[in-house]
């Protein structure tokens, strides 16, 4: 009789443990249901990064438990210093809050090229944690198709005009590594307000090109299919195989330490566009985020939306860009002196 009442007891112990522990479990999956959770993007309506934040959150939300409302807010200034901030220091910390910043971001602890002292850098990369990014994608230079300007070499041997948003962008920094790495002599023409600026200064005639994400060009479908963009650079770690023909400026530099410099940039071309939680994001959401996010990049509907905007779905998981932000902080200091002296 005594033995029996053990297992009677036993057996409601475990039911009620199990019980609690069902119980814990359904108030996490519960904890997006009727919530709206927020993508802060990096950087202006209607450019790349915009576009595929409005493809996730159209998509994102279905693969979270509870299913919550996902909608945009853009938030650009400073090379998306503004939203990377304002993620870090004022949004909710309860996993109902991303921000998808320019891929610079990851380059920052070190390089400091968007906030030259760090006085306005206010946030911690090593505290915050990364849900993935949709696409591996490197910035491309290219010139309107009328312009003299057939072939790389065309960019060393006469003087051209690129458009520019902001120093510290990409649009910036890397022609002015290609004057300073590969002999080309571009000036940059800065204070655009974001790349349809661009595009329009281009066809107006104002600059003879620009570089830009891959996507952003594939956006303009009706130039690319009247082959108005002549692309002439590829800033990746290698080709990519729809580019099969342009040269990377790794493949152009005829040094290695420019190599070295071009190859540590386009590390932050890997995570083209970075989803990220602020910090002390409790880890069962963040794990929740994650996954739900792993889910959307084999959903066919989004692969789809992407497709149309120009993104070629080659997805990193959080976990693979921890492992490139471990690569970067293993890159010797004096490359990183190099790099940094030049682009800023």
């Amino acid at each position: 009789m005594r033995h029996g009442r053990k297992t009677m007891v036993a057996s409601a112990l475990a039911l009620t443990l199990f019980g609690n522990a069902a119980a814990h479990a359904q108030a996490r999956d519960d904890f997006y249901k009727g919530k709206t959770v927020r993508i802060l993007i990096g950087g202006a309506a209607g450019a790349a990064y915009d576009f595929v934040g409005r493809a996730l959150a159209a998509h994102m939300g279905r693969h979270i438990p509870g299913e919550p409302n996902v909608v945009v807010e853009n938030m650009p200034g400073a090379a998306s210093i503004v939203m990377t901030n304002y993620l870090y220091n004022r949004a909710p910390h309860d996993g109902t809050v991303m921000g998808m910043p320019l891929n610079g971001i990851v380059l920052e602890p070190r390089l400091k090229s968007l906030s030259r002292d760090g006085s306005n850098v206010h946030f911690d990369l090593s505290k915050m944690s990364f849900v993935g990014t949709p696409a591996q994608q490197p910035q491309v230079l290219w010139v309107w198709h009328d312009t003299a300007f057939k072939t790389f070499d065309d960019l060393v041997t006469r003087p051209s005009n690129f458009g520019a948003t902001a120093p510290g962008g990409d649009n910036f920094i890397l022609p002015t590594m290609s004057n300073q790495l590969l002999g080309t002599q571009m000036k940059v023409v800065s204070g655009y307000k974001g790349v349809n600026d661009i595009f329009l200064a281009v066809e107006q005639g104002e600059v003879h090109g620009n570089t830009a994400n891959l996507s952003s060009l594939l956006g303009k479908p009706d130039w690319m299919r009247a082959n108005k963009a002549r692309i002439l650079v590829q800033f990746g770690t290698e080709r990519l195989d729809a580019l099969k023909d342009v040269p990377t400026a790794i493949e152009l530099a005829k040094d290695e330490s420019a190599r070295q410099m071009f190859r540590v940039y386009a590390t932050k071309f890997k995570t083209t566009y970075p989803l990220m939680l602020p910090p002390d994001v409790p880890p069962e959401r963040v794990k929740m985020l994650r996954a739900a996010f792993d889910e959307t990049m084999k959903d066919p509907a989004f692969i789809a939306d992407a497709e149309k905007i120009g993104i070629d779905v080659m997805p990193l998981s959080g976990e693979e860009i921890g492992k490139v932000m471990e690569d970067i902080d293993r890159v010797p200091q004096d490359v990183i002196d190099r790099l940094r002296k030049l682009v800023n």
